[in-house]
């Protein structure tokens, strides 16, 4: 149709565009005539405007659509060979891996051993070492022990020696006291610092002892028993210690005794000048 249309425009427009075509024509007579004027110039035409042909219309079409290159089909036995290494492939990568995870599970439990066993042996050193320093120890404190108990055997001893030698000069004092006329007032001896010594001394001290006793003789009390008692003084005449050597049996005058051997400190000196180092207090409760 548009073509049509377009032939049909181009044919009209070029129809009317065309100029008449003029025909000249010569007659001959044989009668000479004059010759006949010469016919104007025709009038020129005016030429139509021509009019713009049409663009022609184009219909768009729509492109072609791409061309599907369908792939090639695979060979089935191809592929099948291809997954069958794919698969073999990763069998033993898998196998590879487990081998890699083994080793190092293995590396890791020989490590663990290996700390184990060490820190086992550092443990059993240091038990080794402690207890020889145990055993060290247990055998200088054994033999401090023995030293000490051999010092205190060699004091004890010594003590003893001293009691008795001090028991002695007592028993030897006394015996002077007595013959002296002084026992039954005093019914006290102290200890001599020498050979000598000083019964003058132990009848000051048995007074003074027997002023502080405050005890009440009972009625019905037989016999008149004597209570000893070793006494310690220190060089200004206070006293150190009070031991109970022998009881009466009457605990009430043993102890009013004490408190009046400890309410006479301080105590005075000898003829020598200095205080006795200990004496021995004898009491009875029906000579007070």
């Amino acid at each position: 149709m548009h073509a049509a249309l377009f032939a049909f425009l181009w044919f009209g427009i070029h129809w009317q565009s065309q100029q008449p075509i003029a025909v000249e024509a010569e007659v001959w007579s044989p009668d000479i005539k004059e010759a006949a004027p010469t016919p104007p110039e025709p009038t020129p035409v005016p030429q139509p405007t021509p009019v713009p042909k049409p663009e022609p219309v184009v219909q768009e079409t729509a492109p072609p659509p791409p061309k599907v290159v369908l792939p090639p089909v695979p060979d089935p036995e191809i592929a099948l060979e291809k997954e069958k290494k794919r698969k073999e492939q990763e069998r033993k990568d898998q196998q590879r891996q487990e081998e890699l995870e083994k080793q190092q599970q293995l590396q890791k439990q020989q490590a663990e051993e290996e700390r184990k066993d060490k820190l086992k042996a550092e443990a059993e050193q240091k038990a080794a070492k402690d207890k020889a320093a145990a055993q060290d120890k247990q055998k200088q404190e054994a033999a401090k022990k023995l030293e000490a108990d051999a010092a205190k055997k060699k004091q004890a001893a010594e003590a003893a020696a001293e009691t008795k030698r001090r028991s002695d000069e007592m028993k030897r004092m006394l015996g002077q006291a007595v013959g002296n006329g002084a026992a039954n007032s005093t019914g006290t001896a102290a200890q001599s610092q020498g050979p000598r010594g000083d019964p003058g001394y132990g009848q000051r001290v048995g007074a003074k002892i027997k002023s502080n006793i405050n005890f009440n003789v009972p009625d019905g009390l037989a016999g008149n028993p004597a209570v000893e008692f070793d006494v310690e003084l220190l060089p200004d005449g206070s006293v150190a210690s009070v031991r109970l050597k022998k009881s009466s049996g009457v605990s009430g005058f043993d102890e009013a005794v004490k408190r009046a051997i400890e309410k006479s400190a301080p105590y005075p000196k000898d003829k020598s000048g200095s205080v006795p180092s200990s004496f021995i207090g004898i009491h009875k409760p029906k000579d007070q």
